[in-house]
C-alpha cells in the first residue's frame, strides 16, 4: 500500500548500451535498463536459485500453459498469461530469480481484476500460484513504489550559484562533510578512493562538473534517458562526492555507480528494484543510499531482496521517512535489523520536526518494538549538487540518509586496501557508526534519536582499531535515565506487573552467519535488588543476514513486592561464526549489555491499569482505514496503536496523574483482573473467541475489573465508499473493518448491555466543563438499565445533518463498571486536533475506583430501562474475509500474535514445561575459546532455555522463537550437525560469489570487445 498507485503507460522493451569517455574521470559505462512499466496485472514470479533468465521463462511458460488447460475451473473464465521480457544489462550479463508474468484477458490484452474481492481473495493471484506450483518458490503482484515519505517531504529547496572566490570561501562552511569534519580525513590521505557507491535514484548528468568518478549510470526505468531531470539523484550524489567547494561531499575519489530507478513522474516498481539490487549484487559495490521507504515491511521479494544485498555485503544505509513528529511512524527498509536507519536533525543539533519516530512494530503485539533510527545526522538545510553545476539546500531524512553514506564511503576508505573488504561488512559499519555516535543533549529519547548523532571522527578510530566482534545495539538498557531511556524511565517495575519487554539488536561483524552458542544469561549486582530480577530472553536462533535480535523479559520476583531501589545487572552471550577465509575453527566473540531499571512497591490495583495491544491489527497485511475519515494523505492506520507510539502523549499524562501503564499482548485469558483497576480498550479492530468473552465478563462482574472503551467508526455505506481500484495491481482493495471493528465489541458487550451503532458522527460535546471533539466516530445504540446515557446534536457524516445521538455511556456492571465513548482520536496523538486527556481520565477514575463526578453521573441522563435508539446494529461485511489477517480467527497475519499465553504474559499463565524447554543445537565451540566465565555445571542445570515458537522467523524480532531463561545444557550432537550446516551455508554463499564473479567477468569482457 505504501509503494502502491497507478502504473505508467507500457513502454516497447529495449537495450540500449554504449560506453562513453571523459577525460576527467575513468571511462563510464552508460546503460539504458529499461523493463516495460508495469501495466495490467503483473506479477513478480521468484525462484529458489539463480539461472539464466531464458530458462526460468521456458519453465514458467511451460508450466503456465498447462496450468491454463488443468486449471480452468479454478476461474469462471479461461485465463491466459504471457512472460514479460526484461532485456537489461542484469538479465543479458548476469543470472536472475524471477520473471515477470502478465495475466491476459480473454481478448488478449492485459485486464484487471476488477471483480476482485478484498485483499486475501485475489482470484488472479491465487490462480498462478496454482499454475506454478512446484516450479516457484512464490508469486506477488507487482507494485508500485512512489516517491513517498522520505523523499517527497523534502522541504526548504535554496539554489545558489557562485561566481567568485571571495563567495565560494563563504559558501564552504555549509558543506555538511567540512562541518563533520571531513577536512582532518582529507588531509591524512582518505578520500573515498576505490569505494564503489550505489545510489539508487532518479540519475545523474554524464559530465556533471561536481564529480571525478561517475564510473556507471543505469537506467532501470520505462524511460529512455539516463539523465537527472528531477535533481534529487545529482544531490544525494553530491553529498557523498561532490567536489565542489560550495557544496563539496564526504568523498570526492568514490565511484559512483547510479541506478535510475525514478521516472521523471516520481514512479518505479518492484521489480526495477531487484533487477537494480542483482546488479548491484553481481558487479560488487560497496555502499548503497536507498532515500525511499515505505511502511510495507511485508513486501516480501522487495525485504528479501534487500537481505539479500546485506547478505552479499553491501552496506545498505536508507532514510528513516519523513512522517514526524509522529510516532510509530519508521520507513521500511531503514527499520530492518541489518540495515543502518538514518533519522534527521537540524543545525541546533535538535530532532528535525519531519522525521519519523520509533519504535518499530513488526513485532506488535506479541513483542516490543526495537530502537530506530540507528542514527540521526544534518537533515535540514543541508547543501549539495544541483542537476548540472552549482548548489542547492534540501531537507528530509532522504537528505539525511546519504550524509550517513558519504561518511561510510569515507570511513570505508580508512581500512587499507588489502584488508578493506576480509574487515569490513554492514555490521562492521553500523558498529562503527552507532558506537561512534554522540547522544544529543537534547530531550530526545532512544526511539527518536537512536544511538545519537554521527560523530565521524569518532567512527574512524573504531575503524582504525576494529577486531572482528559481536556486539549489541543498545549496550546498556539504563531505563533510570529520563529522558534518554523514555518511555521506559517513566514508571518503575514491580511484582505482578507484566514482562518490561526490551527488544535490541545483534550486530554480528564476524561474518554473515552465526549463532549463539552460549547464554544469554542474567548475572544480578551485588550491590543493589538485581537479584530481585527475573530476566527470561528470547533471541534469534541464526543471526542472518550479519544481525539478529535479542529480547528481554524483565519481571520483578514476588519477594520484591514492597522493595524499593535500583536493580541492576549484566547480560552475557557468546556469538560463534565460521572462520573467515583461511582460518580452521569458528570466530567467537562475547558480548555484554547492562541492565538497570528501578524497581518499585507493587502500587494499589486503581492506579495500575492494562492496555489492550492484541487486539489491535494494524497494516500491513490488511487494508485497516484511518481513525478519521478527513485525513485523505494518510489513508491508512499503520502507527501501532501502542502507548509508545501514536498514543504516547496520552501515556505520558497518564503516568504523570500517578498511574502505571501495563501492556496486554496476549488474549484476555492470559492476565489476572484482581490486579488491574481497568483494561484499555482504545481503537480495537480484532476480534474475540468465546473464551475471551466469558473471561473478560466474569473479570468485570465478578472480579471488579473496570473497562475503559474509546472506540471508532464502523458505517457500512463509508466502507463501501473508501474502496479503491489499485490501478498499478488492478485490483480493488476493501477495507478489513472500521476504524474499530464494531460488530466484534458489540459481540463483547452484548453480555452488559450496551451496544455500538453504525452512525459516522462528528461534532464537539461539553463533559463536565471540558469541551470534546468527536472526529470520525460512531454512536452508542443500546445501553442496560441504570446506566448513564449522554447525548448531545452531531453531525451525521453520511447525510450531513444535524441529529441526536448517544456519545457516552458508563454504568455499573456487577463489581466492576464500564466507560464507553464513541471516538478515539482526541487521544491518538497521529492526527489530534484537541485533547481530552482531562474527560478520558475522569473516565479511568469511575471505572477503577467508582468516583464519578456529578456531570458524569447525572440522574437527569440515567436512564430506569434498557434503552435503544430503535436502529439496527452493524453487521460485519460480507465482501471481506477477515480471517485472513485476524489472529483471533485462526489467520497467520503479518501481525504477530498467538492465541495461546506467550512470554509477555504473566509466567502463570503458561505452561512452563512448554515455554521453557533446551534449546535447539548450537555451533560448538571449545571451552578454551572462552574467556567469560559461564558458571558451574549444577548452575547450568538449574537454569534451562526456552522454544515456543510454532514458527522460527529470522525476519520478526521477539516472535518467541526461542525463550531462554538462562545458560544450556550440554547437546554434542546436535551441536556439531549445526556446526556442519553453518559451514554448509558458508560453502553455498561463497559458491553463489564465486559464479557472481565469473559472470561479471564474462560481462566485462563482452564489454571490452563492443567498445573494440
Amino acid at each position: 500500500m505504501g509503494r502502491r498507485r497507478r502504473a505508467t503507460t507500457p513502454s516497447v522493451v529495449s537495450l540500449v548500451v554504449a560506453l562513453l569517455c571523459s577525460s576527467c574521470s575513468p571511462c563510464a559505462a552508460s546503460f539504458d535498463a529499461r523493463v516495460d512499466g508495469t501495466t495490467k496485472n503483473t506479477f513478480i514470479v521468484r525462484f529458489d536459485d539463480y539461472d539464466d533468465v531464458g530458462a526460468h521463462e521456458r519453465r514458467v511458460t511451460s508450466a503456465l500453459a498447462r496450468g491454463v488447460t488443468e486449471n480452468d475451473a479454478c476461474d469462471a473464465r479461461a485465463r491466459a498469461w504471457r512472460v514479460r521480457r526484461r532485456e537489461n544489462i542484469a538479465t543479458t550479463s548476469y543470472p536472475t530469480d524471477f520473471v515477470l508474468v502478465e495475466e491476459l484477458e480473454r481478448g488478449g490484452s492485459t485486464g484487471a481484476s476488477k471483480g476482485a474481492n478484498a485483499i486475501g481473495e485475489d482470484a488472479g493471484l491465487d490462480a498462478i500460484r496454482l499454475a506454478l506450483r512446484g516450479i516457484a518458490r512464490d508469486v506477488h503482484r507487482e507494485q508500485r513504489f512512489v516517491r513517498r515519505s522520505a523523499l517527497a517531504g523534502e522541504t526548504g529547496a535554496r539554489e545558489v550559484q557562485f561566481s567568485t572566490s571571495r563567495r565560494g570561501r563563504r559558501l564552504l562552511a555549509r558543506s555538511v562533510a567540512v562541518k563533520m569534519g571531513a577536512e582532518e580525513l582529507w588531509n591524512q590521505g582518505y578520500t573515498g578512493a576505490g569505494i564503489k557507491m550505489a545510489v539508487f535514484d532518479t540519475g545523474i548528468a554524464e559530465k556533471h562538473p561536481h564529480f571525478r568518478n561517475i564510473v556507471e549510470r543505469t537506467n532501470w526505468t520505462n524511460e529512455n534517458q539516463l539523465e537527472d531531470q528531477l535533481g534529487h539523484g545529482s544531490f544525494v550524489a553530491g553529498v557523498v562526492a561532490g567536489t565542489n567547494n560550495a557544496c563539496a561531499g564526504f568523498a570526492p575519489d568514490a565511484l559512483i555507480h547510479t541506478f535510475r530507478v525514478f521516472t521523471n513522474d516520481q514512479n518505479s516498481y518492484t521489480s526495477w528494484f531487484l533487477d537494480g539490487f542483482n546488479y548491484a549484487i553481481a558487479t560488487g559495490v560497496h555502499v548503497l543510499n536507498l532515500s525511499i521507504g515505505g511502511p510495507d515491511y511485508l513486501d516480501k521479494p522487495f525485504t528479501d531482496k534487500v537481505n539479500e544485498i546485506t547478505a552479499s555485503g553491501i552496506i545498505m544505509i536508507s532514510a528513516i521517512g519523513n512522517d514526524g513528529p509522529m510516532y510509530g511512524t519508521l520507513n521500511n527498509p531503514a527499520d530492518g535489523l541489518d540495515i543502518i536507519g538514518v533519522g534527521g536533525i537540524d543545525d541546533d543539533e535538535e530532532i528535525a520536526a519531519f522525521s519519523s519516530r520509533g519504535m518499530s512494530t513488526w513485532e506488535l503485539p506479541s513483542g516490543y518494538g526495537r530502537m530506530k533510527p540507528d542514527i540521526v545526522t544534518y537533515g535540514e538545510q543541508v547543501w549539495a549538487s544541483k542537476t548540472t553545476n552549482g548548489c542547492r539546500s534540501l531537507s528530509g531524512t532522504s537528505v539525511a540518509s546519504p550524509v550517513a553514506a558519504g561518511a561510510a564511503v569515507l570511513l570505508s576508505s580508512i581500512i587499507p586496501e588489502s584488508k578493506r573488504w576480509s574487515i569490513l561488512n554492514p555490521a562492521v559499519m553500523k558498529q562503527a557508526l552507532v558506537e561512534g555516535a554522540t547522544r544529543l543533549k537534547s530531550s530526545a529519547h532512544m526511539y527518536e534519536q537512536g544511538a545519537g548523532k554521527l560523530n565521524l571522527l569518532k567512527s574512524a578510530e573504531i575503524l582504525r582499531e576494529y577486531e572482528p566482534r559481536a556486539s549489541v545495539v543498545p549496550h546498556t538498557f539504563d531505563l533510570t535515565q529520563c529522558p534518554y531511556a523514555w518511555p521506559h524511565c517513566k514508571q518503575g517495575i514491580y511484582a505482578t506487573m507484566m514482562p518490561l519487554m526490551l527488544n535490541a539488536t545483534i550486530v554480528n561483524g564476524l561474518g554473515t552467519h552465526g549463532e549463539i552458542v552460549h547464554g544469554p544469561e542474567f548475572s544480578p549486582s551485588a550491590d543493589d535488588l538485581g537479584a530481585l530480577l527475573d530476566v527470561r530472553f528470547a533471541f534469534s536462533e541464526t543471526l542472518w543476514p550479519y544481525s539478529g535480535y535479542l529480547a528481554l523479559y524483565v519481571r520483578v520476583k514476588d519477594e520484591g513486592a514492597s522493595e524499593s531501589g535500583i536493580a541492576s545487572g549484566r547480560v552475557r552471550f557468546t556469538v560463534a561464526s565460521p572462520g573467515a577465509r583461511g582460518e580452521n575453527k569458528p570466530r567467537v566473540s562475547e558480548v555484554e549489555m547492562t541492565l538497570r531499571v528501578n524497581i518499585i512497591p507493587t502500587p494499589n490495583r486503581e492506579k495500575r491499569l492494562l492496555w489492550d495491544q492484541f487486539h489491535n491489527v494494524r497494516y500491513p497485511p490488511g487494508y485497516i482505514p484511518r481513525d478519521n475519515i478527513d485525513i485523505r494523505h494518510d489513508v491508512l492506520d499503520w502507527h501501532g496503536d501502542h502507548p509508545h507510539t501514536n498514543f504516547h502523549q496520552w501515556y505520558d499524562e497518564l503516568t504523570n496523574a500517578g498511574y502505571f501503564i501495563e501492556v496486554l499482548g496476549s488474549p484476555y485469558t492470559c492476565f489476572d483482573a484482581k490486579h488491574y483497576g481497568a483494561l484499555l480498550m482504545v481503537d480495537l479492530e480484532e476480534e474475540y473467541s468465546s473464551d475471551e468473552i466469558s473471561k473478560l465478563t466474569r473479570d468485570v462482574r465478578e472480579e471488579g475489573l473496570g473497562l475503559v472503551v474509546f472506540a471508532e467508526w464502523y458505517d457500512e455505506s463509508m466502507l463501501d465508499k473508501i474502496k479503491f481500484f489499485d490501478d498499478n495491481t488492478h485490483y480493488e482493495w476493501h477495507a478489513a473493518t472500521g476504524g474499530a471493528n464494531i460488530p466484534a465489541l458489540n459481540d463483547l458487550f452484548n453480555e452488559f448491555g450496551v451496544q455500538f451503532g453504525g452512525d459516522l458522527t462528528e461534532g464537539s460535546v461539553n463533559v463536565d466543563g471540558e469541551k470534546v471533539l468527536v472526529s470520525s466516530g460512531t454512536c452508542v445504540s443500546r445501553a442496560p438499565a441504570g446506566a448513564y446515557v449522554h447525548r448531545a446534536r452531531l453531525k451525521d457524516k453520511e447525510s450531513d445533518k444535524q441529529q441526536e445521538f448517544a456519545f457516552l455511556t458508563l454504568f455499573q456492571a456487577g463489581k466492576g463498571r464500564v466507560f464507553a465513548f464513541v471516538d478515539s482520536n482526541c487521544v491518538d496523538s497521529s492526527h489530534m486536533q484537541s485533547a481530552c486527556f482531562g474527560f478520558a481520565r475522569k473516565g479511568i477514575e469511575f471505572a477503577a475506583t467508582g468516583a464519578c463526578s456529578h456531570a458524569l453521573c447525572d440522574l437527569n441522563a440515567r436512564v430506569t430501562l434498557d434503552w435503544s435508539d430503535n436502529k439496527p446494529l452493524p453487521a460485519r461485511q460480507t465482501t471481506v474475509d477477515f480471517s485472513k489477517f485476524s489472529t483471533v480467527l485462526g489467520g497467520r497475519p503479518g501481525n504477530e500474535g498467538s492465541m495461546k499465553c506467550g512470554p509477555n504474559a504473566p509466567v502463570e499463565f503458561h505452561d512452563a514445561k512448554v515455554s521453557y524447554t533446551d534449546l535447539p543445537g548450537r555451533l560448538k565451540v571449545a571451552a578454551a575459546d572462552l574467556s567469560i566465565h559461564h558458571g558451574t555445571e549444577d548452575e547450568k542445570l538449574r537454569t534451562s532455555g526456552v522454544d515456543v515458537a510454532e514458527r522460527a522467523d529470522q525476519r520478526h524480532p521477539l516472535n518467541a522463537d526461542t525463550i531462554n531463561s538462562g545458560s544450556s545444557s550440554s547437546r554434542k550432537m546436535r551441536s556439531y550437525l549445526a556446526l556442519l550446516g553453518v559451514f554448509a551455508v558458508l560453502l553455498v554463499w561463497r559458491a553463489r560469489r564465486r559464479r557472481a564473479r565469473r559472470a561479471r567477468a564474462k560481462a566485462l569482457a563482452h564489454a571490452e570487445r563492443a567498445s573494440s
